[in-house]
């Protein structure tokens, strides 16, 4: 049920006090499905959120590439395709990561979930910083990444609209090209899409980066049933392919010399997505209810260059199904109670081969056979207005169980002692006073939790890294509290976010390099909890107009600190600044530049990472964009043409979080022109 809240008022003053710019359109601040579970103003909110819209998206970009340069994210590479997520330090396993709000798990030691989605298909990603683990449960210490594509609505009057786009880029001679057509009238409504892209090994500042290039192609059906007064009915399914992608950043030498190098790659990936649900007024209050199954098949490959054969193969299907359930209700006029459950299993199990040295021998040897995780949980969230002052309160509790029937394989498997649960009460508190649209302090408290994943739990397997990895089946879950203080603004002109953040994790999950190494002679990495660590930041982001121009920056600084080891948290992403200008979108010309300067990384962990980990450069690239709005011609309502100038002054470089034996890391791409064309109609 809608509400009229103070900011609202807040927004009607602001036009109305603005006569020198009467003229202008004015934005209304961004709003977000995923903080709050409803839709939400982020002066709302007390947290800090982006929404990341890939309007600009170049052929070989994914969801990890819009996280580049953003204040408090990174990205961890091992390829042009495998560009994980990274929310203020913590990287994929301590991430929820979402489909249209459909949980996807996929427990893999190489690639990136999040590219498992085309951005041409999306409508925008919705990234939630800090503990969420109320709404969202295990995993969310770091944060959310909810992927959304287009709603279908029932305002079209039968009529056909959509858009379509196309892109091509030299560093790589991509190719890219998406459609979406959406129509409807009082009682349906639906929405279909296609994409798909070439891209070739790119070229980085020193020459071409092998085993760069892949394929991916993307289907969308999007259907909703309106049952007039008694609310909607909802189907999505999905299909996304990607071919032969290689990860370079796991290139290792193989333990006997005759095998060469090993690389990870994967012929073939798969994310398959199918999920129904309803939603409508019940009584006094909103209820929905979903069911999803979210599948992910994996292909994987580890090449020998010795013997030009693929040394190890495993196929696998990490299947998630869940089911999720919300009452919102509301009591009075400021006043939302929501209160819900949220129940999901995931199983795996894979088939993994590999030759026996350099013989011809095959030897079937599974890290680990029909694993299996339950998650089920409760929450509640009261989101109350006392005038300006936002408030907003929640607890859940869950109970997760990890089970296989056998971890390991030969004389070292096991079928004793792999099962394990544990509870886990997560809570949040937080307040925003809304003072005026550019003066909105925040607070926010909260205590997430994440239970181990799969692999942690039950692989004992040689992963691309080089390492023979021990799981754990006791691990303990991940506990986190975390204290984040803000200010943020958005006039509709401007707009800022400042926030400084501390958080202690106990418990925390990783993999420690022992120095010992096992019958094969591989050295081995052994998941273990750690006392304590803790992450400390602050970030910040702006755009201000000045004339005709629009002034943009952004900042992040964090730092992880191990306290079992005494010395810095292994893998931190280091300090960064960016600087723009430009004259924004619209009809007509427009275009922006930006500096990105990234500082060295000197704080790199000796001890935890048995010496692995080491200093990383500092640099500075610099991107450009033009662009030219069309109003309507050729069919399309509006049509935009860009030009995109990537790391225009070809530097060589490779970020901290870039996978791969230090000197052998991968450079990333090098100058890169582009061309994108996208129409609505």
């Amino acid at each position: 049920m809608p509400r009229i809240t103070p900011l609202f008022h807040l927004s009607l003053l602001a036009l109305a006090v603005s006569p020198a710019f009467a003229g202008d359109a004015l934005e209304l601040p961004e709003v977000t499905v995923t903080a709050k579970g409803y839709q939400a103003s982020k002066l709302e909110t007390a947290g800090a959120s982006v929404v990341l819209e890939p309007t600009q998206r170049l052929p070989g970009d994914n969801v990890g590439a819009l996280m580049r340069g953003q204040p408090g994210l990174a990205v961890q590479s091992d390829g042009a395709w495998g560009q994980n997520p990274v929310l203020r330090g913590q990287r994929l396993e301590s991430i929820v990561l979402q489909v249209d709000g459909n949980r996807l798990n996929s427990a893999q030691p190489q690639g990136a979930i999040a590219s498992l989605a085309d951005l041409g298909l999306l409508e925008r990603v919705e990234v939630i910083k800090g503990p969420s683990s109320v709404l969202h449960g295990s995993g969310a210490l770091g944060g959310v990444v909810n992927m959304l594509t287009p709603e279908p609505t029932f305002d079209h009057a039968g009529e056909l609209n959509g858009r379509v786009g196309l892109g091509l880029s030299s560093v790589d001679e991509g190719l890219q090209g998406a459609a979406l057509l959406e129509t409807g009238n009082q009682r349906h409504g639906l929405v279909l899409g296609g994409a798909a892209k070439r891209v070739h090994d790119y070229e980085g500042a020193d020459g071409e980066v092998d085993n760069t290039g892949y394929e991916s192609r993307s289907m969308l059906f999007k259907y909703a049933y309106s049952l007039g007064d008694y609310g909607r009915l909802h189907l999505n399914l999905q299909q996304h392919k990607d071919q032969d992608v290689w990860f370079p950043g796991s290139t290792k030498p193989a333990p006997a010399a005759v095998l060469g190098n090993l690389t990870i790659h994967s012929p073939n990936t798969e994310r398959t997505l199918y999920a129904a649900g309803y939603e409508g007024e019940v009584g006094s209050g909103t209820l929905s209810v979903d069911l999803y199954q979210q599948e992910v098949y994996r292909e994987i490959r580890a090449y020998s260059s010795g013997l030009d054969r693929n040394q190890v193969w495993n196929d696998v299907t990490f299947t998630t199904r869940g089911v999720r359930s919300t009452y919102r209700l509301p009591l009075g006029e400021a006043h939302l109670l929501s209160v819900g459950v949220d129940q999901w299993r995931m199983t795996g199990d894979p088939a993994r081969y590999q030759f026996a040295g350099p013989s011809q021998n095959i030897q079937r040897n599974d890290p680990f056979s029909d694993g299996q995780i339950d998650s089920a949980g409760v929450f509640i969230q009261d989101d109350m207005q006392f005038g300006r002052l936002n408030v907003q309160a929640g607890a859940r509790w869950d109970r997760v169980k990890g089970d296989a029937d056998s971890k390991g394989s030969g004389a070292s498997r096991t079928t004793k002692g792999l099962s394990n649960s544990d509870s886990n009460l997560s809570w949040s508190l937080g307040a925003i006073y809304n003072l005026q649209p550019l003066l909105n302090p925040y607070l926010s408290l909260g205590r997430a939790y994440r239970a181990p994943d799969m692999r942690e739990r039950f692989e004992d397997a040689t992963r691309g890294d080089g390492y023979f990895h021990q799981g754990n089946p006791q691990l303990k879950p991940e506990q986190a509290t975390s204290l984040e203080l803000g200010l943020k603004g958005d006039d509709g002109r401007s707009s800022y976010q400042l926030a400084a953040y501390y958080s202690r994790i106990d418990d925390y999950i990783a993999g420690r390099v022992t120095g010992q190494t096992n019958a094969q002679g591989l050295p081995i990495k052994r998941t273990e909890n750690l006392d304590k660590v803790i992450i400390q930041g602050t970030e910040g982001q702006f755009a201000h107009p000045v004339g005709v121009v629009t002034l943009d920056g952004s900042f992040t600084w964090l730092e992880g600190d191990n306290r079992q080891d005494d010395e810095p948290l292994y893998r931190m992403p280091p300090p960064e600044l960016t600087l723009g200008i430009g004259q924004p979108r619209a009809l007509g010309f427009s275009w922006h530049s930006q500096v990105r300067a990234v500082k060295n990384q000197d704080r790199v962990a000796t001890r935890f990472s048995n010496g692995t980990e080491n200093d990383t450069a500092g640099f500075v690239t610099v991107d450009a964009s033009l662009g030219w709005g069309f109003s309507a011609i050729a069919g399309m309502q509006n049509l935009d043409l860009g030009l995109t100038l990537r790391n225009l002054l070809d530097k060589g470089y490779h970020e901290h979080l870039t996978e791969g034996i230090s000197g052998w890391e991968i450079q990333s791409p090098g100058r890169n022109v582009a061309l994108t064309l996208r129409g609505e109609f």
